[in-house]
């Protein structure tokens, strides 16, 4: 790989562009949104999603990457990073696509929030019975 790959990623609300090449220094970067990865995701269970599919196919430290995330929450941007990052992987490298096929890294995860019906405090909360 000589040149940068770039796919999206997207969960709930979130969308992630990811851009990976080969890595400048002595490790991998990884930068979101011009920020380091440490600081624009403090929780470390956010972190851990997001380096599966690194870890998965050992390539932790051979990729800088840069990431463009826009949308929802910190869990659905951390789900749509993950997502870019598992794609571009298989852009990098076509060999990898059994292991994260296997793992569920390249299928994007549908569930959405469930819409408030009309009569209904939520989406299936009621409004309390009053018998008098």
């Amino acid at each position: 790989m000589e040149k940068q790959v770039h796919r999206v990623g997207k969960r709930k609300e979130s969308i992630a562009r990811v851009y990976v090449r080969p890595r400048s220094g002595d490790t991998g970067a990884i930068r979101i949104n011009g920020r380091s990865f440490e600081d624009y995701f403090p929780r470390p269970t956010a972190r851990m999603l997001i380096m599966q599919p690194l870890e998965l196919t050992q390539t932790v430290d051979r990729f800088d990457i840069d990431v463009n995330v826009i949308g929802g929450g910190i869990s659905g941007q951390a789900g749509a990073v993950k997502h870019g990052i598992a794609r571009t992987l298989l852009n990098v490298d076509a060999t990898f696509r059994p292991v994260l096929k296997k793992a569920g890294h390249l299928t994007r995860d549908a569930r959405e929030v469930e819409r408030k019906k009309y009569g209904l405090s939520g989406a299936r909360r009621r409004y309390q019975y009053s018998k008098r």
